[in-house]
């Protein structure tokens, strides 16, 4: 079951585990106050395998 956890690289909400529980581990936590982290790196990768 996903957790809410603190992104050791920006401070904010973000989540662990897996990946099914991800609204109920950040319920509360509007969308733009989330970390964006992990996304941002996704994007990056996916760019670079292009």
């Amino acid at each position: 079951m996903c957790h809410r956890v603190t992104c050791p690289t920006c401070g904010r909400p973000t989540w662990e585990g897996c990946g099914e529980h991800i609204d109920q581990a950040l319920s509360g936590v509007p969308v733009d106050e989330r970390c964006h982290c992990r996304a941002a790196s996704q994007e990056e990768q996916d760019g670079a395998s292009r």
